[in-house]
């Protein structure tokens, strides 16, 4: 007997085979700015800003859309199933020739539209509201200026046409986020005023209907030099959202004070919205982006999931940036951990769980959710890895080393 079949012996009352299956038909969005550290290819872009921070310098970083898609393969390459990839507008392919964003058209992500294509994968989208000099005091769709918000109007506008075209040309839908850095470092003397702006301003980016596309707005709490008021908090967007019926909240986990937990809210939002966008982090002390763990946060996330149904309803992307470590190790460490995490869940006799606590058997519960723990898990994620064509253990990064000494070394 192998160990794969001793571990679906040992998970006597959990169907693994329908588990691996389940975790196969799970796309996770891999998002482009890990390998260039949140660069992107605009000519004589404005440097990083918008309370986001990349720290380190370790060599390989992508520097042209081809090097970057290259990079994309050789974690794809490691990472067993199907998934997505996440682009933010200042990713688009001009060949030198600026655009400006409020002028951005599907013609300028061609390219990634045939990357996709041609691996069967399926484009999120992000309009880019920060690193430019349009993003003027840290404000955008907030911003008292009507020319301002305009320029950011028409450059929401235009991306969300172009999150139209990825639906079309690649028969899926696409999820168009909405994030803004827009916010005060100290206390403001008016809250209300900028984001009765913005909902304007978002009235005017969601007026036009477009097909395939998924909507939605991301909050966040605070960023470096916004300590003391967000704009688009997170109370501000899932009202807005919930008002709208069209759009949808996305959670991203390093965006909420360090003592909330995503795990709870999102089966709170799955109560009221038929979809959950999710943009997966691990923060270390804020929002800080590390690269995502097998840890107790991400193994929540993904047992709220799991449990409640929800794989077809919460919509994963990743979402960190860490320049100091190999950038294609960091993209396949975080999206084998998502997977294992989502594994990890399907492998849970949620049913038996929800029957303890229904009956209040508190005691069970507690007793067989902890013996599960030590449940042969690595034995079924082997055997997905090992369907999957790609080394089930650490071995993958060898083949890292060898592309970081053939490829990333190369570039000065």
């Amino acid at each position: 007997m192998t160990y794969f079949e001793t571990a679906k012996e040992r998970y006597g009352d959990v169907d693994v085979e329908r588990a691996l299956e389940t975790l196969r038909s799970i796309p996770i969005s891999m998002h482009c700015w890990q390998g260039d550290d949140v660069g992107g290819f605009e000519t004589g872009g404005a440097a990083l800003s918008g309370g986001i921070q990349v720290t380190g310098g370790y060599p390989g970083r992508a520097r042209t859309p081809d090097e970057l898609m290259s990079d994309m393969d050789k974690a794809f390459s490691l990472i067993p199933g199907k998934h997505r990839i996440n682009l933010h507008a200042s990713y688009a392919v001009t060949n030198g020739v600026p655009v400006e964003r409020d002028g951005l058209t599907p013609e300028h992500f061609k390219a990634w539209t045939d990357y996709a294509k041609e691996r069967g994968l399926g484009i999120d989208f992000n309009p880019t509201f920060f690193s430019h000099p349009m993003a003027k005091d840290g404000l955008t769709l907030s911003h008292p200026d009507d020319s301002v918000r305009s320029f950011w109007v028409r450059h929401g506008k235009c991306c969300r046409r172009i999150a139209a075209n990825f639906a079309r040309e690649l028969n899926t839908h696409s999820v168009c986020n909405i994030w803004i850095p827009d916010g005060y470092k100290d206390t403001p003397a008016d809250r209300l005023t900028p984001r009765l702006r913005l909902k304007q301003s978002l009235d005017g980016i969601f007026a036009e209907k477009l097909y395939g596309v998924t909507d939605s707005v991301e909050s966040k709490v605070f960023g470096i030099g916004l300590e003391s008021y967000t704009v688009g908090s997170s109370e501000f967007y899932i009202s807005y959202a919930a008002k709208r019926g069209d759009v949808y909240p996305l959670l991203d986990n390093g965006h909420f004070h360090p003592t909330e937990s995503v795990c709870d809210k999102i089966p709170a939002l799955l109560a009221f919205f038929g979809k959950i966008p999710l943009h997966v982090t691990r923060a270390v002390r804020w929002d800080s982006d590390h690269v995502v763990m097998f840890d107790d946060e991400l193994r929540e996330i993904a047992a709220e999931i799991v449990r409640n149904g929800a794989v077809s309803r919460v919509l994963i992307g990743l979402d960190y940036f860490d320049a100091s470590i190999n950038r294609a190790a960091a993209w396949v460490t975080g999206m084998r951990n998502m997977q294992k995490a989502l594994l990890y869940a399907l492998l849970q006799p949620w049913d038996k769980f929800r029957a303890l606590q229904e009956s209040g058997d508190f005691t069970a519960l507690t007793v067989l959710r902890e013996e599960r723990k030590t449940y042969p898990f690595g034995a079924v994620w082997e055997e997905f890895c090992e369907r999957g064509g790609v080394p089930s253990d650490e071995r993958w990064l060898d083949e890292v080393r060898v592309y970081e000494r053939e490829v990333l070394s190369k570039r000065i």
